[in-house]
């Protein structure tokens, strides 16, 4: 047998067993309660987010964290990694952190981490910390500039309200710092969008032609069945659930809540919204995996954020049960979340889809661009009682038909 047959076969090997490690897996994990699911949700949300937030709200997160670049990154990534961090973090993170404090263990852990939140805001826009922010060199701090106003949007009442006057302050021109760069004619439109909707919600003097470019250029991108364009153009990735939808909707449901006028472009954006949640639930396979296709797979599983988003909106297509949706988000984060080089020995994310593969990452990703993967949590922000965590265990539309089952004939959408 030569080298290059001696070679494939063990590959072949290796896949194979992974893939029945993954099917064990599966197996087991069907048997977990649904508090069990839930506590698992909670706790490794807080893994991930610990490192992150007990550093910065000490004002320590530059001293602290590493800075993992892939082998062909562009540049020093220095000057953004860190508000890539916090921003997509904090937007992954907040629907749970609105829920607010109580007297549960659960609540208590959200007081914690509302607290530590509003400090690291402070430090984050504060000149005079350590931990101030690029928000204006480059182009990328308008990517997380734009994430961290989306969390301000999704937990208002525990991110914003309770923060005092001057780091309101200190927010606000943050934000506004960041209309020096011009964005891509892309999904990029969208973050400037996003951004200038919170300084619409939380100030004034927004800038109408930033805010509105975006919705107008993404109702030409549209190209059907639940998908858009990134630009003019299609891209088979997994970018209609990382920004293009989910910003969609955080940015008309705000406008429709604040000045009225937008409630056709909303309705339009969520149907839209809600075909592409259930094309998502059918790319789950029976092992919990999906196809690694296009760029960013580094966001590991915050590539199903739009999922998660439309299940927290309680918007599911009606064959579309909740349960299934945890019980297959359950089964791929805990598959891509548990093998060995997710995170490094102090417990900070490294580059990889499952595991540790620094080669995976595109020229623009670092340690800090890793937490995009918080947005699958989004479902966190349904409380304990709703049936989404309380209704038992579901197998999801792959798991079912790979078993034998029947499920509903799938139809394309306008």
């Amino acid at each position: 047998m030569n080298n290059y047959l001696q070679k494939a076969v063990l590959l072949c090997f290796l896949f194979f067993g992974v893939i029945n490690i993954l099917c064990s897996q599966s197996k087991r994990l069907h048997k977990d309660s649904p508090e069990k699911v839930r506590e698992f949700f909670v706790s490794s949300l807080i893994k991930i987010g610990d490192p992150v937030l007990n550093a910065l709200s000490k004002d320590q997160l530059k001293a602290q964290m590493p800075i993992e670049k892939s082998p062909g990154a562009w540049d020093d990534r220095t000057h953004v990694t860190h508000l890539e961090a916090f921003g997509r973090l904090l937007s992954g993170m907040a629907p749970w952190l609105e829920l607010g404090p109580d007297a549960t263990s659960e609540g208590k852990l959200r007081a914690k981490y509302i607290d530590l939140a509003q400090k690291s805001i402070h430090n984050a826009t504060n000149p005079d910390a350590a931990d101030f922010m690029n928000f204006a060199k480059d182009k990328q701090p308008l990517v997380d500039a734009a994430f961290f106003a989306q969390a301000l949007l999704r937990a208002p009442k525990q991110l914003w309200e309770p923060l005092d006057d001057t780091t309101k302050e200190n927010v606000i021109k943050a934000l506004k710092s960041s209309r020096v760069i011009e964005p891509y004619n892309s999904n990029w439109l969208l973050f400037a969008s996003m951004i200038e909707t919170a300084i619409l919600k939380f100030d004034k003097d927004e800038d109408k032609k930033r805010l509105n470019h975006a919705l107008e250029e993404h109702k030409k991108w549209y190209l059907g069945d639940g998908m858009y364009g990134d630009g003019p153009d299609f891209h088979w990735d997994y970018y209609n659930s990382f920004v293009i939808h989910p910003m969609q909707l955080d940015i008309l449901k705000t406008l429709e809540e604040k000045n009225g006028g937008y409630k056709e472009d909303f309705k339009t954006v969520l149907n839209r919204a809600k075909r592409y949640a259930a094309i998502q639930e059918r790319l789950i396979s029976p092992d919990g995996t999906y196809p690694p296709i296009g760029r960013s797979l580094a966001y590991r599983f915050g590539a199903f954020q739009l999922l998660s988003q439309i299940a927290l909106w309680k918007e599911l297509p009606k064959e579309v049960a909740p349960a299934q949706v945890r019980s297959a988000l359950y089964t791929m984060i805990h598959n891509q979340l548990n093998v060995k080089g997710t995170f490094d020995k102090n417990g900070w994310l490294q580059i990889g889809i499952y595991g540790h593969q620094p080669n995976i990452g595109e020229g623009y990703i670092s340690t800090g661009s890793l937490y995009l993967c918080t947005e699958a949590f989004l479902v966190l922000g349904l409380p304990a009682t709703d049936s989404f965590w309380s209704d038992e265990y579901q197998s999801w539309t792959q798991k079912k038909i790979w078993s034998g089952q029947e499920i509903a004939i799938d139809h394309a959408s306008k």
